[in-house]
């Protein structure tokens, strides 16, 4: 784990930062991730991405006439949905958040939605979670995703994988939301590109042993498989395991497997044996305008979720300014508004344009590091995936997946 995370959590369930300690007229936004657990080692980027927002925001004046946004970071361990409803409860009923980014995992959002933020009247816009499910939730329009749905991701893996050359898989994935929604719209979409599926088996996070697994999957002749999981948990020991046994040629993944660390620990084993994809950045002014604020802060930009996670702060900020108080339903309210066509355009980093706009009565257009950030009725957005490959130990970009 990224050690300021761990110091953070080990002074508390959550912490506010930023600006040191939260004063009266600090404004506090909440920040709801996979601190531990099974995705670790990829929440620290996207924290910065959301950091990265309102420092932003706070250089230029800040927010309502000057005061301070923070974050206040709270731990759902990805994985346990009773944990993530415990740290948004104290978002929502104890830190008095105004609005979360967040969560990261689907199965969390879903539980720090249903349980703490719509009761509590919490906007919360996800840069990461990416379950189908989330689009039907009854959410009274209160939770917003800057990550495009699974249900087109899925189409797009599947078209990567025939443009390799492969039309016979096997599936596994993790028995969560995530791991659902993304195996089943591959499944659908794979018959439609000319491949055969043959078979999709879910497994369990958390295990040290699945090879038992791994052969019932060999044992349908499929000679490449398809992982669904996460890096630092049943994904990443999954492939170790499939490297082992050489069952399989190719491996193909999806944006919870891009991991700088696991590619550095296999490094040459899967080197030109494994694609995947994640969200991407298209050539946009927004995404440019990103690029460099993210390089002068020293901040991985390319990072699975980080310009989302910049996005979703920064679109709350707007949306609190937008306002004109902290009032939780105004700022929910507000959210479609500065990000909706028509309006002045506001890219990455123009805080004080924006605050300008804004007093002066017009419309704002926050056009953001991922693209326009034009949600649907659902709060979906949709945007352009990245095909990855590994090489010399490390994650590296193919280009854009069509």
């Amino acid at each position: 784990m990224n050690s300021s995370l761990k110091l953070m959590l080990l002074a508390g369930a959550t912490a506010a930062v930023l600006s040191g300690p939260a004063r009266a007229e600090d404004i506090k936004i909440g920040f709801l991730g996979g601190i531990t657990g099974p995705i670790e080692s990829l929440v620290p980027p996207i924290v910065d991405g959301a950091q990265l927002a309102l420092r932003h925001v706070n250089e230029q004046g800040g927010l309502l006439g000057g005061n301070n946004g923070v974050i206040v970071i709270g731990d759902t361990t990805c994985a346990d949905a009773t944990k993530a409803a415990d740290a948004a409860d104290r978002m929502v009923n104890v830190e008095k958040v105004v609005a979360i980014v967040g969560a990261l995992c689907s199965g969390a959002t879903i539980s720090a939605a249903n349980n703490a933020a719509i009761p509590g009247g919490v906007v919360m816009i996800s840069p990461a979670s990416t379950s189908p499910a989330i689009t039907t939730m009854d959410d009274k329009d209160l939770v917003f995703r800057t990550a495009t749905s699974d249900a087109y991701q899925g189409e797009v893996l599947s078209r990567l994988i025939v443009k390799h050359g492969v039309k016979n898989i096997a599936i596994t994935y993790v028995n969560n939301d995530y791991g659902k929604g993304l195996a089943e719209s591959l499944a659908n979409a794979f018959p439609k590109d000319g491949g055969t599926v043959a078979i999709s088996q879910a497994h369990e996070d958390g295990k040290a042993d699945y090879r038992s697994e791994l052969g019932a999957l060999a044992a349908t002749g499929a000679t490449d498989l398809v992982i669904i999981g996460y890096a630092d948990g049943s994904g990443g020991n999954i492939l170790r395991q499939a490297l082992e046994t050489g069952d399989f040629n190719m491996f193909f993944s999806a944006d919870g497997m891009v991991s700088d660390k696991l590619a550095a620990e296999l490094g040459s084993q899967i080197e030109g044996k494994m694609v995947l994809t994640k969200p991407g950045t298209p050539e946009i002014p927004g995404a440019s305008s990103f690029n460099k604020l993210a390089a002068d802060a020293g901040i991985k930009a390319d990072g699975p979720f980080v310009p989302n996670s910049y996005d979703a702060a920064f679109i709350i900020a707007l949306a609190i300014e937008k306002a004109g108080s902290t009032d939780r339903a105004a700022i929910a309210k507000a959210v479609r508004d500065v990000a909706t066509a028509p309006g002045e355009v506001i890219l990455p980093g123009e805080w004080a344009k924006a605050v300008e706009a804004i007093k002066a009565g017009k419309d704002v257009n926050y056009e953001g590091a991922t693209g326009g950030s034009e949600f649907d009725a659902a709060g979906d957005v949709s945007t352009v995936f990245i095909e990855t490959m590994i090489k010399d130990g490390k994650v590296f970009e193919v280009g854009q997946a069509d």
